[in-house]
């Protein structure tokens, strides 16, 4: 059993952390102009992987490319036009190396997706187990100046969690 303030610890910080996820959806929201879901959060993630693996496979090509036209050239007898293919196949490599960001930028989105998926699931099953109805008391509980001891002072509309958002949470 957990104590009664333990409980009201682990309400505050669900409360907490729906606050914070409702922030992200508003900021994703106006990105893409939808703010339904975590999967909608998800789904703009995985597009942003995709599109910079297109952007990433098509810059490799273009230079594999480039490298051949230039490989045609450095059989030439001409000095001033060997440098010049060495100048090019220099720069060539540096991008093949800097594409290596692809993959990084891939990897790491993957890592904030399953992580976002992660928390929305238990971030769904707490809000099954005490219910919307004590959530959004605690939710009002928490938006209520209890003492003027305060460190945050009151809060601005729109910074503290509205009970529009909290209900949100449960439809």
């Amino acid at each position: 059993m957990i104590a009664p303030e333990e409980e009201k610890l682990l309400k505050t910080y669900l409360v907490e952390m729906f606050g914070q996820i409702s922030s992200m959806r508003r900021e994703l929201a106006a990105l893409q102009g939808d703010n339904s879901s975590f999967a909608s959060m998800t789904d703009t993630l995985d597009a942003i992987v995709e599109n910079t693996e297109a952007a990433g496979n098509t810059i490799l090509e273009s230079m594999e490319a480039i490298s051949a036209s230039v490989g045609k050239l450095q059989g030439a007898k001409d000095p001033a036009t060997a440098a010049v293919c060495d100048e090019i196949v220099d720069s060539t490599n540096k991008v093949f190396e800097a594409c290596a960001f692809q993959d990084l930028t891939g990897q790491r989105i993957t890592r904030v997706v399953k992580s976002l998926k992660f928390m929305e699931e238990h971030i769904n099953r707490l809000v099954r187990i005490w219910g919307k109805e004590e959530l959004a008391r605690m939710a009002a509980e928490l938006s209520a100046p209890s003492t003027p001891s305060l460190l945050n002072g009151p809060q601005r509309t729109g910074v503290a969690i509205s009970q529009d958002d909290i209900d949100k949470l449960f439809t």
